[in-house]
């Protein structure tokens, strides 16, 4: 058991827990949030959070029984649905290195919400466990955190941040195409044949709506 305790109180875990609660907490809030904002912080948070569980130091389970878990299906959706609303149209993105390409020659159909709920499932039940508090339960519940890291949250963790990668920087160059710079006040009505310039026009796109007396 103290080879136990001094794995799970390791500066590296302690590291881990703690930005892995920093990563539950914002996804949390993430509603809240602008798109821009969002993107921004998890760009910088999800590699952090992939380096410090990278550095764990190897854990293997000592209990029997199974662990008490957080994040029921109702807890799941709502998340997943919030972070959905949030990225809308920009939410879908194609993967190719998933499992199912082994039997399929076309990119696979993912979502980014999708893929941070089953990544907050995971680290938010070893933070539910850690915080409890018990030596041999915190012990588990860092060892199923590390080995569903290597097989599943870890992989969805970098193909996530590839297509959050490709929001910001596609995005911003939409915006730059689609930039849209006005014309000249004073030319706001040549086209109609009115071409008054003082303070009494008001042009609008369906005519010009003059009000100055000399041009009635």
């Amino acid at each position: 058991m103290e080879k136990e305790s001094q794995t799970i109180f390791d500066k590296n875990v302690i590291e881990f827990v703690t930005v892995a609660a920093e990563f539950c907490a914002f996804l949390e809030r993430a509603e809240r949030m602008k798109r821009s904002t969002f993107v921004d912080t998890s760009l910088k948070i999800l590699p952090l959070l992939y380096l410090k569980a990278s550095m764990l130091p190897k854990c293997e389970t000592i209990g029997d029984e199974a662990l008490e878990t957080y994040v029921t299906e109702e807890i799941y959706e709502i998340l997943r649905i919030n972070l959905s609303g949030l990225m809308a149209d920009k939410d879908d993105y194609l993967d190719v290195f998933v499992q199912d390409m082994v039997y399929s020659d076309q990119p696979i159909k993912k979502s980014i919400s999708e893929d941070l709920a089953d990544i907050y499932q995971d680290i938010k039940d070893f933070i539910f466990v850690f915080q409890l508090g018990l030596n041999e339960t915190m012990n588990d519940s860092l060892a199923i955190c590390q080995e569903n890291f290597g097989t599943l949250w870890g992989q969805k963790l970098v193909n996530t941040l590839r297509a959050l990668h490709d929001v910001k920087y596609n995005q911003e160059e939409e915006e730059e195409e689609g930039f849209y710079e006005p014309s000249d006040d004073n030319d706001c009505c040549e086209e109609d044949g009115c071409h008054c310039h003082d303070d009494d026009c008001h042009c609008h796109e369906d005519g010009c709506h003059c009000h100055d007396d000399e041009l009635k």
